[in-house]
This record gives structure tokens, C-alpha cells and sequence, in this order.
């Protein structure tokens, strides 16, 4: 037991760098302490203590604001970070090694008793309000986004985002942490690709014009074109 607890708070310090002490990390740190309380909600659920399992578990929400089924699987070294709003199901499993930031929800698509909840597989990475929804994999080393919702199981070492979650980035090596900011944006590459496409059907309009002898009328919307393109280009952003 004091090996794994050990291994718990050797954890926290591999993830958080903000971490400072191992007085500081018990005391101070929600994520762990509602893992440390699923591991004795879980026994009590497998064991039939069905109602006092749940009821500690509603304890440990109140408390750590992170609600987790005593009923969901948990593996070793799982940490969530700013946990505040993480709902795990009751037929959840989660690998080893996975990491839940603050909004990460694993829930479920059906009310049939079955199993109803995400799997996730080792070194999985979610990011802050990330929701995978229904009975789904999502594989070894994968990362789900900032806010993107996974609707269908994720293949081992690839990058989702969006609503609903798409593939963007293949990881071909392990990689420590999922840098949110530079994620890629699908649907502002989307948007990128249309505006330079009318660009290049303007261009090629205004040559026509011009080789025909015809007026080419001013362009009432290119100021505002240019804004956007300067916006999905990177140069808007805060």
C-alpha cells in the first residue's frame, strides 16, 4: 500500500511541475485525493457494499468536486490535474499512466445496464472539457483536445479535436505533455482553404475582365476578407 501511495505522489511530481513538497501535494491536491478514495470506494463496490460505496463517493465529490463511479477501473499512475468537474461513469476504464485535466467527462450514451462508458488505454491525454461519450476506446498514447468531444474509438497515437472529434496529427514519438496552444485548428484550415480558393477565382475573374475590356466593379467585401484571412492566419488571436 505505501508502495503504491509512494508511486502516487512520484506521479504528481513527474506531471505537475507547480508541485513542490510531498506535504504540499497531500494536502493540496484534489486529483489525488479522489483517487485515493475511488481505490477504497472501488473495494467496497466489488466486495457488495454497493450503497456505502456510492454514498462515499458522493462525499468525495463534495469535497474534491471530481465525481468518479465507484464502480469505474482505474489504473496505476492516473492523475488528474485541477480536477474540478471530472465525472468518470460506472462502467468507465481507464489504463495506466492517463492524464484528465479540469472538465474531463467519460460518459455514457445509453440507460440498458451494460457496459455504457469509455475505455481508455495507457498514457491517454485529455485535455480541459474534453468529453468521450458511449462504450468507445480511445487507444494507448492518444490525446483528445481542449473541449473536443469523441463520439467513435481513437486509434493508438494519434491527436483528436473538434466537435465531434477528428484525427489531426499522428504522434511518432512519446511525448510528455499535450500542449494545448498548439494544437491544430481543423476547421479554421477548412476556412483557410476556401478563402484562398475565391481568392484565386477572383484573381483569375479580374484577368478575364480585364483581357475582355469589361469594368471590373470594386470589391465592397475585400476589407473585410482581409480581416478575416489575417484572423485564421494567426494574426487576430489574443
Amino acid at each position: 500500500m505505501f508502495r503504491t501511495l509512494k508511486e502516487d505522489i512520484n506521479t504528481v511530481f513527474a506531471k505537475d511541475p507547480a508541485a513542490r513538497s510531498v506535504l504540499e501535494i497531500i494536502l493540496c491536491y484534489p486529483g489525488l485525493h479522489a483517487i485515493w478514495a475511488h481505490r477504497v470506494n472501488h473495494f467496497l463496490w466489488c466486495h457488495k457494499f454497493k450503497l456505502l460505496a456510492r454514498f462515499f463517493s458522493h462525499l468525495t465529490r463534495f469535497f474534491t468536486g471530481i465525481e468518479i463511479h465507484p464502480g469505474a477501473h482505474i489504473g496505476r499512475r492516473c492523475f488528474i490535474d485541477h480536477g474540478s468537474g471530472v465525472v468518470i461513469g460506472e462502467t468507465a476504464e481507464i489504463g495506466d499512466d492517463v492524464l484528465l485535466y479540469q472538465g474531463v467527462v467519460l460518459g455514457g450514451t445509453t440507460l440498458e445496464k451494460k457496459k455504457r462508458h469509455p475505455t481508455l488505454g495507457n498514457g491517454v491525454e485529455m485535455g480541459s472539457g474534453a468529453i468521450a461519450l458511449g462504450p468507445i476506446t480511445i487507444g494507448d498514447g492518444a490525446r483528445i483536445g481542449s473541449s473536443s468531444v469523441v463520439i467513435k474509438s481513437v486509434p493508438p497515437g494519434v491527436t483528436v479535436v473538434g466537435i465531434p472529434g477528428r484525427i489531426v496529427t499522428k504522434q511518432v514519438q512519446p511525448v510528455a505533455d499535450l500542449e494545448h496552444g498548439k494544437l491544430p485548428d481543423p476547421v479554421a484550415e477548412a476556412i483557410r482553404l476556401v478563402l484562398k480558393e475565391q481568392g484565386n477565382l477572383e484573381e483569375r475573374l479580374k484577368k478575364l475582365e480585364v483581357a475582355c475590356g469589361l469594368l471590373t466593379p470594386q470589391d465592397e467585401l475585400e476589407e473585410k476578407r482581409q480581416e478575416i484571412e489575417k484572423e485564421f492566419s494567426g494574426g487576430g488571436g489574443i
